[in-house]
């Protein structure tokens, strides 16, 4: 069959209409997957075109995945959390959608409280299984798209559900009618696709959803599911680790527009925001996050992570609020008692923390030449230096400068006896064995013990 496409405006041929393959043994790649061995990266050298969508956006799991992984929020840490990620996403709803749990009492009041705020954006969404009882939890709560899980690869289907691909493909069919039937668009999670036999269960399975859709008139989105965060972003590899792959694929060979399209990666093997990236850059107008990156496991994209990425290809943050980036992770250590990995990029204690001296003598001098941007602005995060026998009179000088917030002529240099005098006393202190680098109390003190000495030209102590 011959059909102009619309996106490249070219004819395209499609010959082969891809039947579901009912196999007696499961298809588990063992090539790829030997499991007693790192797995493999196939490449077949076989590349897509590029297709970034019109309109990308970030969705939200924080309160379903990222709460599987950590104790539960009370409700009012859910609708705290959910308040902030509005205000980050802005005024475009960059953020477009939340996803909620619906089992628990404590779940549901949550939603319910997210949804009296009257938000536009993040659209309240719930996830179920693809079980019957589940789909009644949701049927009168009054929403609009839900969440189903529709497991995909043969190490499910096979060895999780007991089933056969026949079995499972008609099952998942069924619950999806039912949401069709209540008047409600579900949102198929293809779950472990990057272990799937692609052309064999999910491009047949993709194309009955599609049919289904049409017959209802009411939209599917697919979720396309790195469960194992086994996805590779790079051109040229093959299915079913392929991200390229498996987004041109869905969209070529079943239809799939990119509103209807969106990844949900895991960072198993540190690929999580590439492969993000990577189906933004191929067609998917969505991609899945969580706060922080919170998740099974190793965890899910972190939300941060991508709007920072938006920012990045667009040129523009589109209205989002990163200032909201530090509030949430205040809110996350202080409330939730959270620790975050002081070296978390953008949220982390020490992301734009300085050790060196050398990088503290040219931050004095300016502060982009050791700063990835300018944090204070668009984080609420001015650069920091830690303190330590390797920070040098440079570090000393520029932690007062900042740390007091010091106007330009207020400001001290690595000439000042002040700044001299506290770096003999670190310097004694690690000459006697110290390891650790100096608490800010602890220089807060030496600063205060040399400031009011009268050989300080200004006052400091006052400041």
């Amino acid at each position: 069959m011959i059909e102009l496409n619309p996106s490249s405006n070219l004819l395209e041929q499609d010959p082969y209409e891809y039947e579901l393959q009912d196999v007696a043994e499961a298809q588990l790649f063992r090539d790829i997957y030997p499991y007693e061995e790192v797995p493999k990266s196939p490449f077949n050298h076989r590349r897509v075109p590029m297709q970034m969508p019109k309109d990308i956006w970030i969705t939200d799991t924080t309160f379903r995945d990222g709460q599987q992984s950590r104790a539960p929020y009370t409700a009012k840490q859910i609708v705290d959390v959910y308040k902030m990620i509005a205000r980050l996403g802005g005024p475009k709803g960059l953020i477009r959608q939340s996803e909620f749990f619906v089992y628990t009492k404590k779940d549901r009041q949550a939603l319910e409280e997210c949804m009296a705020l009257g938000y536009k954006f993040p659209q309240v969404t719930t996830w179920i299984r693809a079980k019957k009882e589940d789909f009644e939890l949701v049927h009168d709560i009054g929403i609009k798209e839900t969440g189903i899980l529709v497991s995909c690869s043969d190490y499910h289907i096979f060895k999780k559900l007991n089933m056969t691909r026949r079995q499972a493909y008609d099952h998942y069919l069924s619950v999806v009618r039912q949401a069709f039937e209540a008047g409600i668009s579900p949102r198929c999670h293809l779950e472990d696709i990057t272990r799937a036999d692609f052309y064999g269960f999910v491009v047949p399975f993709v194309n009955a959803l599609i049919e289904l859709s049409k017959e209802a008139n009411i939209p599917v989105r697919i979720r396309m599911c790195d469960t194992m965060g086994y996805g590779l972003p790079f051109s040229g590899t093959a299915l079913p680790r392929s991200v390229p792959g498996i987004v041109y694929g869905l969209h070529h060979y079943s239809d799939v527009t990119s509103e209807m399209l969106e990844w949900h990666g895991h960072n198993d093997f540190y690929m999580g925001v590439a492969n993000a990236v990577s189906a933004w850059l191929y067609g998917a107008s969505g991609v899945n996050c969580s706060l922080l990156g919170i998740g099974e496991r190793t965890g899910n994209v972190p939300l941060e992570a991508m709007v920072m990425q938006y920012a990045s290809l667009r040129g523009t943050l589109d209205g989002m609020d990163t200032t909201a980036i530090t509030d949430i992770a205040e809110y996350f250590e202080k409330e939730l008692k959270y620790s975050i990995p002081p070296m978390t990029p953008f949220v982390g204690s020490a992301f734009n923390l300085t050790r060196a001296g050398v990088h503290a003598d040219g931050m004095m001098k300016d502060a982009e030449i050791y700063n990835i941007f300018d944090t204070e602005k668009i984080l609420k995060r001015p650069a920091e230096v830690s303190i330590s026998n390797t920070s040098g009179l440079a570090g000393i000088a520029y932690w007062i400068n900042k740390h007091f917030h010091l106007k330009p002529h207020e400001q001290v240099t690595k000439q000042d006896w002040i700044v001299q005098q506290m770096k003999t006393e670190i310097d004694a202190l690690y000459a006697d064995g110290r390891t650790t680098v100096m608490g800010e109390e602890e220089l807060e003190g030496l600063f205060a013990k040399y400031s009011k000495d009268g050989r300080c030209s200004v006052n400091w102590f006052d400041l």
